[in-house]
C-alpha cells in the first residue's frame, strides 16, 4: 500500500512513523514524496516500516510493483474479462475480490468507478440486486467526463463537440453516473 494512504488511515505523521520505526525522517519523507522508490529500500527499512504500520512486507511494496496501464487499456481488459468469464461469474469475481474498493483506496478512481459501473450495469441487465457494499463509492463522481479515445479523436478531427454530445446521449446510465461515457461493453474482439 501507499505509505501516504497508510499514514492517513492511521492518523499518523511521518515524524511519528520515523520515531516509532527508527527509520530516518528524511528517508520516510523521500519515500512519501516519490524521491525514493519503496521497492528499492533495504529489507531492514521495509521490515521496520511494515511493523509500525501493521502491514505485511508484501502489501507494503505491492502497489509499487503494480503497473497502471492506460484507462483505455483497462476498459478493454475489463470488457474482455466479462466476455471470457461470462457476466454472472464476472460479477461474482469482482465482488469476492473486492477489487472496486482496492482500486478506490489506491485512488485509482476512474478504474474503480468503471469497474463498479460495469458490475451495476451487468447486475441490472441480469435482473440481479445491486450490491449495497459500495454505496459510499457510488456517491463519487469524476471531476472530468471520460470519453472513449475514438470519440475524442473524432471530435478533434471534426473540430466539433458533436461526437462528444452524441456519445454522452447514448452512454449507459451506470457509467454516466460517474462521468464515464461508455455505450458498448459486449462487442469486443
Amino acid at each position: 500500500m501507499n505509505i501516504n494512504i497508510l499514514l492517513e488511515e492511521r492518523k499518523m505523521t511521518k515524524y511519528r512513523l520515523s520515531k516509532l520505526s527508527g527509520v530516518p525522517h528524511t528517508t520516510i519523507n523521500d519515500i512519501c514524496n516519490n524521491r525514493v522508490r519503496i521497492e528499492k529500500c533495504s529489507a531492514e527499512t521495509l521490515y521496520k516500516l511494515a511493523g509500525v504500520l501493521g502491514v505485511s512486507l508484501d502489501s507494503l511494496v505491492a502497489d509499487a510493483m503494480e503497473y497502471r496501464s492506460s484507462f483505455e487499456t483497462f476498459k478493454s481488459n475489463i470488457c474482455h474479462k466479462v466476455k471470457d468469464m461470462g457476466e454472472i461469474d464476472f460479477i461474482i469475481n469482482v465482488l469476492e475480490s473486492d477489487e472496486v474498493r482496492r482500486l478506490f483506496k489506491k485512488r485509482w478512481y476512474p478504474e474503480s468507478l468503471y469497474l463498479l459501473a460495469m458490475v451495476d450495469y451487468l447486475s441490472r441487465e441480469n435482473d440481479l440486486p445491486i450490491c449495497k457494499e459500495y454505496s459510499d463509492i457510488r456517491k463519487t463522481r469524476l471531476k472530468e467526463v471520460f470519453y472513449p479515445a475514438g470519440v475524442l479523436t473524432m471530435s478533434a478531427a471534426l473540430n466539433s463537440d458533436k461526437p462528444k454530445q452524441a456519445s454522452w446521449h447514448e452512454a449507459i446510465p451506470e457509467f454516466k453516473r460517474f462521468n464515464i461515457v461508455e455505450s458498448e461493453v459486449r462487442n469486443v474482439c
